[in-house]
């Protein structure tokens, strides 16, 4: 029985190690505020530079508490909303349509397809 188990465990410490990470999307301080990012967001998670955020905003979540926000010069994507696109896209849309490419991943939010895919579930239940 202590064998099945330690190789249970091995396979599933190496299917962890390469399952694919993702990261959410960050804004960079290079934004010019064109405002192209902010309507291709399935999940509304991209906000106007001082304007405040909160769960429900385009989701399903009844959270409808005011976080603040971001930014306070240049859009802002909100890390709690954002799963790249997916399960709606095939890349992350506000990279696409971004004319100075300053929508990057952020590396301080890395997520496995799997977790985006159980968040992307969460706000659209």
């Amino acid at each position: 029985m202590d064998v099945i188990l330690i190789k249970k465990t091995i396979f599933l410490q190496l299917d962890n190690l390469f399952k694919k990470k993702e990261m959410a999307i960050k804004i960079t301080d290079d934004c010019i505020n064109c405002e192209a990012c902010e309507p291709e967001c399935p999940n509304n998670a991209i906000y106007a530079p001082e304007e405040d955020w909160k769960m429900s905003d385009g989701t399903t979540v009844a959270d409808d508490t005011e976080r603040e926000a971001g930014s306070d010069d240049f859009f802002y994507i909100a890390t709690d909303k954002c799963t790249e696109c997916i399960g709606f896209h095939e890349e992350p849309q506000c990279a696409a349509v971004c004319p100075v490419d300053c929508c990057v991943p952020d590396e301080d939010h890395v997520e496995t397809d799997d977790e985006l895919m159980a968040k992307k579930d969460k706000l659209h239940a």
